[in-house]
């Protein structure tokens, strides 16, 4: 059960935080075509990335549920990397709700928006979601044996 739980995990990871890293990378210089150019079909492409966002992360819910499950399984919910994980997804989730996500629909409302902060508020995003892979791999606190 613990190998069909750890797939299902990684497997969400994979089809669910990876399109919201691309299309969230891709959104500022799209952002800065769209803005430079008013074309309409450039202002499709934004909707298009930021509806990707919005959906990706939504069912991007399924990471830490398959997360916690496969944790439980193995008895390691209280070991440090699990723990720092948890806490680095956390605040990746808080980054891409409360900034992302807003400054994308400030940029699809016309609102003044300096696609720089938006690209820096991705870049964090993304860097959070790379230190949780490099701590599940690594496992720091977790026994050679392991």
């Amino acid at each position: 059960m613990t190998k069909i739980l750890l797939t299902i995990h990684i497997i969400a990871v994979i089809i669910a935080i990876g399109p919201v890293a691309v299309a969230a990378s891709m959104f500022p210089p799209a952002a800065r075509k769209a803005l430079a150019s008013g074309d309409e079909a450039d202002k499709a492409t934004l909707r298009l990335l930021n509806r990707i966002c919005k959906v990706y992360a939504l069912v991007s819910i399924a990471v830490p549920v398959f997360g916690f499950a496969t944790a439980g399984i193995m008895g390691v919910t209280g070991n440090l990397w699990i723990i720092v994980s948890i806490v680095l997804t956390g605040i990746a989730a808080l980054v891409l709700g409360l900034l992302v996500l807003p400054y994308q629909q400030r940029v699809l409302d016309g609102t003044p928006t300096p696609p720089a902060q938006l690209a820096m508020y991705t870049g964090v995003f993304n860097l959070l979601w790379a230190a949780v892979t490099v701590v599940m791999i690594f496992r720091p606190g977790s026994s050679l044996h392991d």
